[in-house]
């Protein structure tokens, strides 16, 4: 698993990781644990719409011209 402590909301280093929440995205040896600085920048990310290509058709963040 690799780590990250760089929030990615505020884009800020989360100086004690420990002390603060996290998010695991996906398995194995290619998941990602990051640490957030609040339970609110948590939720803000948890919030996200993700396209995932040639898995999710229904959110398509494109934008057509």
């Amino acid at each position: 698993m690799r780590t990250s402590t760089t929030d990615p909301i505020t884009l800020r280093d989360v100086p004690d990781p420990t002390h603060h929440p996290f998010i695991v995205e996906g398995e194995g040896d290619n998941a990602l644990k990051i640490y957030v600085e609040s339970e609110e920048t948590r939720e803000a990310y948890l919030k996200l719409e993700v396209e995932h290509p040639g898995k999710d058709f229904k959110v398509n963040l494109n934008n057509p011209v």
